[in-house]
């Protein structure tokens, strides 16, 4: 795979943009050529978040992801989309009630993972992984544009019908979910970030609310970050999910409106 990449250049800063895929497949080859190159060069690794350990991530989920006092999460999903559920987590060798306690953005998030799971994708193959790793053992700086608290935080403040609707658009396409993720790492792979926007655009445009709270706003604060970090001398590697430098609302389009050029790296 030859994923796409990016510089922002001045006088005594270099800024590279990679976009990465959170799960891939094991044994897929990117991280080389160009990509590697560029982190080479790099005397620090930025990425969406600091990876945390698992006793971290798991002390800042559970207050966010298990509602203890609401009803059983079935009854909240409107009656006509109950069956398709069940028979989704049924799918996933899970029986109707398995996920009642979570609060409705979690279960679509668990869903969405258990498909991508049985479809021989592997969360230790995540670029992130590799690139933090790589970073630690080479004694270069990590450090994240947002916390996981933030990140989370984007789905868990969300409203509870909009939280429903994003898990009932995930039940309505349940069966296309790892067909979908494959079209999607297979234009990150090409280093095709329109094609990539394309596909992932084809279901968050249908959830306007959480496109502009995960995409469009986030863009923009990063965007800033990347100016005001071009005022220091340099060489940095930022790498945040592929889908934040692609379409209409770019990293890339808000750097411009900045004054800032982004230049697509050839190798």
């Amino acid at each position: 795979a030859d994923p796409a990449l990016w510089v922002v250049k001045d006088r005594d800063t270099t800024i590279y943009l990679f976009g990465t895929v959170h799960v891939l497949k094991p044994g897929l080859s990117w991280f080389d050529e160009g990509v590697k190159k560029a982190f080479d060069a790099s005397k620090e690794v930025v990425l969406e978040i600091p990876l945390p350990s698992d006793e971290e991530a798991q002390k800042v989920l559970i207050p966010l992801v298990v509602d203890r006092d609401g009803p059983a999460l079935t009854e909240k999903l409107h009656p006509e989309k109950r069956a398709a559920y069940a028979a989704a987590l049924g799918k996933l060798g899970l029986p109707p009630a398995a996920l009642d306690q979570l609060y409705p953005w979690f279960a679509a998030v668990t869903i969405s993972q258990l498909v991508l799971q049985k479809a021989g994708y592997d969360p230790k193959s995540g670029s992130e992984r590799s690139i933090d790793a790589a970073a630690k053992a080479a004694g270069k700086p990590v450090t994240g544009l947002e916390t996981l608290e933030q990140q989370l935080g984007y789905f868990a403040t969300l409203p509870e019908a909009d939280q429903i609707e994003f898990l009932e658009l995930g039940i309505d396409d349940f069966d296309k979910g790892a067909a979908s993720i494959d079209e999607m790492v297979a234009s990150w792979g090409k280093g095709d970030p329109e094609g990539l926007a394309t596909v992932m655009n084809r279901d968050i445009d249908k959830l306007p609310k959480l496109y502009k709270i995960l995409l469009a706003d986030r863009n923009v604060r990063w965007a800033d970050w990347i100016k005001e970090r071009m005022k220091q001398p340099g060489t940095v590697f930022i790498a945040v999910g592929a889908g934040h430098l692609a379409g209409k609302d770019s990293v890339q389009v808000q750097l411009a409106k900045r004054r800032l050029k982004s230049k697509r790296v050839k190798y």
